[in-house]
C-alpha cells in the first residue's frame, strides 16, 4: 500500500489512488483500446478460412461465458444472487475477445502474438472496469482495492452530555440555520479504538452534515452504516443522499459512522463474534457505539439511532436490531443477505460453527426476531426490483419482522439490481421513513 502523501513527479499518491475508474478519460481509454485491439485481432487475414476461424473463436468464447454463467450462477448459485445484465454482458466479450486473441496465437508472426497475449490482459482489464461501472460501488482506483483516500476528519467535542435524553421539541420546529452555513457536509475518516473486541478494523467513514458545522451545533441523530463484501467503509454514497435531504431541511440530516464490519474486505466475519474472525460483533455493538459517544455531537437518545447497511451490511444490520433493541430503535436494510453466509453456507457451517446446525440458524434473522417483541423499532426493508434472490428474502426478513411488532416499510428498486443504484435508492426511502421520525422533518399527512 502506497503512503497517502509521497510525491512522485510533483503528484501526490493520494491523487493516483482518486483517479476515477467507473467512469472518465481511464475507462474510456481501456474501453477504446480492447475495441482496436479485437478489429486487429478479428482482421488477420482477408479469406474465409479466417473468417469462419474468427468467427468461431468469437462464438465458442461467448459459449464459455454461457457455461461458467450456467454453471456458477444456476446450478452452483455461487454469488446468492443475479449478477446483473451487465455483469454477463461483459463476461461474454470478454471470453469472446479473449479466443479471438488465443486462435492469433497460431500462424503468426512474432509481433502479432505479443499483441495477442497483451490483448487477453487488456480485455480481463477493461471487462472488469466494466462489471465494476456497472455496479457503480466502487468509483475510484483506490476504492476498487480498499484503500482510503479520505482524510482524517476533525471533530469538535459534543455539546449534550452523555446522560441528557431528547431534545425539547423536533429540530425542524426550533432549528434556524445561521448565516453562513456550509450548503454541503464534510467526509473523513476516523480510526475507531477496539479496547473491547479486539477487532481489526479499516479506518471508519464519517459524515457531518452541514448542520454540524457551524458553532453551537444541534445534537443530531445518529446513523451507523454498513457497506457490503467486498466493500469499504465509503462515506461517499450516504453523504450525497444526505445532503440532498438537508439542502430541504435546513441543513439537518443524522450524524453518519461507515464503520467497518470486515476488517479484510476478502473475509466476511458475518458480524458475530467467532473464533475464526474475531468480535465483530462487539466492535460494532461496544467500541463504535462507546466512541460515538464520547467524540460525536449526538443525541444520545437510542430512539434516534440506526443501524443501516447494504448487502452483507444490510443482513447485519438487521440481525443487529433484532439482537440488540436496545441500542438501535430504527433499521435500514438495502438489499440485505438473508442470513449470515448465505452464499457459502456449507462453508460457513464448517468453518464458524462446527458443523451445528443448530447454532448456526440461530443466527438467522427470521429466528432472532421470532424470539422477540419490538414495541418502538421502525424497519425499513429495499431491493432492486430485478434483483429476484435477493428480494424473495427480503419478502420473508420483513414479514419476520413485522410479526414481531417492528413497523416495517418494503420498498422495491425499479431497475437497482444489485448495485449502486439499489444502494441509493434504498438510503433515499429509508431516510424518507426516517426523517419524520428524527424529527428533521414535518410529520407526513394525510
Amino acid at each position: 500500500m502506497f503512503p497517502a502523501k509521497v510525491k512522485i513527479g510533483g503528484a501526490e499518491i493520494n491523487d493516483f489512488w482518486k483517479i476515477s475508474v467507473a467512469d472518465g478519460p481511464v475507462v474510456v481509454f481501456f474501453f477504446v483500446a480492447s475495441g482496436l485491439a479485437l478489429l486487429f485481432l478479428l482482421f488477420k487475414k482477408l479469406s474465409w478460412r479466417w473468417t469462419v476461424m474468427a468467427s468461431a473463436a468469437l462464438i465458442l468464447g461467448v459459449l464459455v461465458a454461457v457455461l461458467v454463467w450456467f454453471v456458477c450462477v444456476r446450478v452452483l448459485n455461487l454469488f446468492g444472487m443475479s449478477l446483473g445484465t451487465v455483469t454477463y454482458m461483459w463476461l461474454a466479450a470478454v471470453c469472446g475477445g479473449s479466443s479471438v486473441a488465443i486462435v492469433n496465437l497460431w500462424d503468426s508472426r512474432r509481433a502479432r502474438k505479443a499483441i495477442a497475449a497483451g490483448s487477453i490482459l487488456l480485455f480481463l482489464i477493461t471487462g472488469g472496469l466494466g462489471i465494476n461501472a456497472g455496479f457503480g460501488l466502487n468509483r475510484t482506483l483506490g476504492s476498487l482495492f480498499g484503500i482510503s483516500t479520505e482524510t482524517p476528519i476533525i471533530l469538535t467535542a459534543p455539546t449534550q452530555a452523555p446522560t441528557q435524553g431528547p431534545p425539547a421539541g423536533p429540530l425542524w420546529q426550533t432549528w434556524v440555520p445561521p448565516a453562513g452555513m456550509p450548503a454541503s457536509g464534510t467526509t473523513g475518516s476516523q480510526i475507531i479504538p477496539n479496547p473491547r473486541s479486539g477487532f481489526t478494523s479499516r479506518p471508519a467513514g464519517i459524515y457531518l452534515p452541514p448542520a454540524a458545522l457551524v458553532p453551537n451545533a444541534p445534537a443530531l441523530p445518529l446513523v451507523i452504516l454498513l457497506m457490503g463484501q467486498p466493500g469499504n467503509p465509503d462515506p461517499q454514497y450516504v453523504a450525497a443522499t444526505l445532503d440532498r435531504d438537508a439542502a430541504l431541511h435546513g441543513g439537518l440530516a443524522p450524524i453518519v459512522i461507515v464503520a467497518d464490519q470486515l476488517g479484510d474486505p476478502s473475509i466476511d466475519p458475518l458480524c458475530l463474534d467467532t473464533a475464526t474472525y474475531g468480535n465483530a460483533e462487539t466492535f460494532l455493538t461496544h467500541d463504535v457505539v462507546t466512541w460515538a459517544k464520547a467524540n460525536l455531537n449526538i443525541i444520545q437518545d437510542h430512539r434516534y439511532w440506526t443501524i443501516a447497511g447494504f448487502s452483507n451490511g444490510g443482513q447485519c444490520a438487521i440481525s443487529l436490531a433484532a439482537k440488540h433493541p436496545d441500542l438501535w430503535s430504527n433499521v435500514i436494510d438495502i438489499s440485505g443477505e438473508s442470513f449470515p453466509g448465505s452464499e457459502i453456507q456449507t462453508a460457513t457451517l464448517k468453518d464458524i460453527f462446527g458443523g451445528d446446525q443448530k447454532a448456526y440458524d440461530a443466527q438467522r434473522p427470521v429466528n432472532l426476531l421470532a424470539a422477540h417483541r419490538y414495541v418502538d423499532t421502525v424497519a425499513i426493508f429495499t431491493a432492486g426490483a430485478d434483483d429476484p434472490g435477493v428480494l424473495a428474502g427480503q419478502r420473508v426478513v420483513a414479514s419476520a419482522a413485522q410479526s414481531a411488532g417492528m413497523a416495517v416499510t418494503l420498498r422495491e428498486i425499479p431497475g437497482g439490481g444489485h448495485s449502486v443504484r439499489a444502494l441509493d435508492g434504498g438510503l433515499d426511502i429509508g431516510f424518507e421513513v426516517l426523517y419524520p421520525r428524527f424529527g428533521l422533518s414535518a410529520p407526513a399527512t394525510g
